[in-house]
């Protein structure tokens, strides 16, 4: 296995463990722009240790900064209105929308980086994207009106800003930006994007002891997603380890399941067949 595609499982297994946490968080009529912000406190605190720590210098030149700031907006965008949409439509039929990312990556990365598209790739990202399509479950009250049409296409934007988050992250490493400096920066844009959906949308900004020990287990996770997410794309093509990391459902479930959150179907053995199936031939690619 090379350097990379463990990278990617690193952060497979990261963004599953934050999953359920996120999904804990939710069960409760929370703030969801307080826990952006105290997520992007903690990872700060922790980027500019992590800094300190390993004698790295930050620099500040034009494509650090550049693709930093563009990176950390897209991503808080996307997550911003991942959350907005989960107004009016359910957290599965919107997760499932959010994951298939995947697909925006694949045609940036051809299109912006030049990242070929072979025969097993292209069967990594089939099987990836059939795994989460068999993860949907419809709520038979979905509403066929215009709200939910509304806020379905508010999903498919913020699916399309994340693979702009890979595809600009990754774009910025091939021209010389250090990863550091730009984790940092995008870690701000998450405290900046956090406070304003808070004050702006949420109407209210407090931050109580339960919000800030789920900030604190998600801030430190999230830090460690965004890291080795990086650190895999500074080794192998974004169209491989994006589309891996994106399968972190797959932790998800089998903690989920082990505690009793969900039950595992069916269909839900035939999506993780495919996905384990999807990492194999992406890693071989």
């Amino acid at each position: 296995m090379n350097t990379g595609i463990a990278f990617a499982l690193l952060s497979l297994f990261t963004a599953g463990l934050n999953d359920v946490v996120f999904k804990r968080y939710s069960r409760k009529d929370r703030s969801r722009g307080m826990y952006i912000f105290g997520i992007g406190v903690v990872w700060t605190v922790l980027q500019a240790g992590h800094t300190v720590m390993t004698g790295a210098p930050l620099q500040w030149n034009p494509a650090t900064v550049g693709f930093g700031l563009a990176a950390g907006t897209f991503l808080v965008l996307s997550n911003i209105l991942l959350l907005e949409s989960f107004t009016h439509i359910n957290v599965s039929f919107g997760s499932t929308i959010y994951r298939l990312n995947t697909i925006g990556v694949v045609i940036l990365s051809y299109f912006f980086l030049q990242e070929h598209l072979p025969l097993l790739k292209l069967g990594g990202i089939l099987l990836g994207i059939a795994a989460v399509a068999l993860l949907y479950h419809r709520d038979a009250a979905h509403p066929h009106d215009r709200l939910f049409v509304l806020f379905s296409g508010i999903a498919v934007i913020a699916s399309f800003l994340r693979a702009c988050y890979g595809v600009i992250s990754k774009a910025g490493l091939m021209r010389e930006g250090d990863p550091g400096t730009m984790l940092l920066l995008i870690a701000l844009c998450w405290i900046i994007g956090g406070s304003c959906y808070a004050l702006l949308r949420e109407k209210r900004f407090r931050l109580t002891g339960k919000k800030a020990a789920y900030s604190l287990i998600s801030g430190i996770l999230v830090f460690l997603i965004v890291n080795f997410l990086m650190l895999a794309l500074k080794h192998e093509e974004a169209s491989i380890v994006i589309p891996i990391a994106n399968m972190s459902f797959v932790v998800a479930l089998a903690l989920s399941a082990g505690s009793g959150m969900e039950a595992i179907t069916g269909k839900k053995l035939v999506a993780l067949v495919c996905a384990a199936g999807a990492i194999v031939l992406l890693a071989r690619s």
